[in-house]
């Protein structure tokens, strides 16, 4: 892959969607979030890729085949970098088949470049101990899926993200993560951050331990990912496949890493004015649990430039002390823990604010 994708670029102003590679972001939009429950794979997840393996397979060849590495370089690099993984990897390869095409896919080395938006942010204080993030994306990219899993002995409770990534979760030590885009154009050998989050909450329970693994493992593009413990440790560390890791001990964070690299990227997506608010909100004395997640439902965290790729999605809301998660929309949301995650849907309607149509 070349460092400067101008396909990234395009990304901003009109997403490639996996439903429908080349068009543009419609003004509404319906989706439908389904929460799993499974806890080794199975006939449940089986399904779930049968459901979303045709778009997705349009989305891993939106460029030619030759971009995308063999199975067998996918292997080696999971072999090397997340040995520990292996194992579920060959068998959610099995469960797709054992075709050679989803077995490249599902390893998430080498992807297709992608672009996001996101705002997270971590209270951690003796009143309260919370991570919270907008998704901002384009509705049609995102899969939807909260899978409640236990594929390692650690209980998960996730966002996925291309089928088994994570997008956002938590586990049953109390650690939670969360990825943003890093807001730079530069693409190059390593994996994509939804497996690495994968990782970690599988085989991490603390930030101190999560911190080594972003340090270490090759991602193929850049992020800011935020992570926090049932202690209240957090780091943010922002990582790309040119340079070291930078892991600080920073509670939030947008879609930039230290200084502007994409103008039009943080133009687009505000990125400077979310960070400002997230730091008047978390510098503030007064603010409260409360106080933090309701901002996260009105601009400039909450977003709706759906056309454009740039909407919220979804609000998460984790409590690692507690082990529950909500996840939601103006006017519902979802709350599962690892006490009780009772399995259900709701489909959302995105236009130019998304509105609840039905609860399944």
């Amino acid at each position: 892959m070349s460092n400067e994708s101008g396909r990234a670029v395009d990304a901003v102003i009109a997403p490639r969607s996996r439903s429908e590679v080349g068009a543009a972001v419609t003004h509404q939009k319906q989706l439908t979030f389904r929460a799993v429950d499974e806890a080794a794979p199975g006939e449940k997840w089986r399904s779930l890729f049968e459901l979303h393996w045709p778009a997705f397979e349009r989305w891993y060849l939106s460029e030619t085949e030759r971009e995308r590495p063999s199975y067998l370089a996918c292997l080696n690099a999971l072999s090397k970098h997340m040995p520990e993984l292996v194992p579920t990897y060959r068998w959610l390869c099995e469960l797709s088949g054992g075709r050679d095409l989803p077995s490249r896919m599902l390893s998430l080395y080498r992807p297709p470049p992608y672009i996001t938006g996101c705002s997270q942010a971590v209270m951690a204080t003796g009143q309260t101990n919370v991570l919270v993030r907008n998704y901002d994306y384009p509705p049609e990219l995102c899969e939807g899926t909260i899978l409640s899993t236990c594929w390692n002995g650690r209980r998960v409770i996730a966002m996925s993200d291309c089928l088994w990534g994570v997008l956002d979760g938590m586990n049953e030590g109390g650690l939670a993560i969360s990825l943003a885009f890093g807001g730079r154009k530069t693409v190059g050998d390593g994996f994509g951050a939804p497996i690495i989050l994968r990782y970690i909450l599988e085989f991490c329970g603390t930030t101190e331990e999560a911190a080594r693994v972003l340090a270490r493992v090759p991602t193929h593009m850049a992020y800011n990912i935020t992570v926090s413990d049932a202690r209240g440790h957090y780091v943010t560390a922002m990582i790309g496949p040119d340079r070291e890791a930078s892991i600080k001990r920073i509670p939030m964070a947008t879609n930039h890493q230290k200084k502007i690299e994409w103008y039009a990227h943080a133009l687009a997506s505000e990125t400077l004015i979310r960070e400002r608010q997230l730091a008047i909100l978390l510098e503030d004395e007064e603010t409260t649990e409360e106080r933090l997640i309701s901002s996260f439902f009105s601009p400039p965290l909450f977003r709706s430039d759906y056309r454009r790729g740039l909407g919220t999605i979804y609000t998460a809301v984790y409590h690692p002390l507690e082990g529950r998660v909500h996840y939601c929309w103006p006017g519902h949301s979802m709350e599962l823990s690892f006490d009780h995650f009772e399995e259900g849907s709701v489909n959302i309607l995105y236009t130019s604010r998304p509105d609840v149509m039905e609860q399944g």
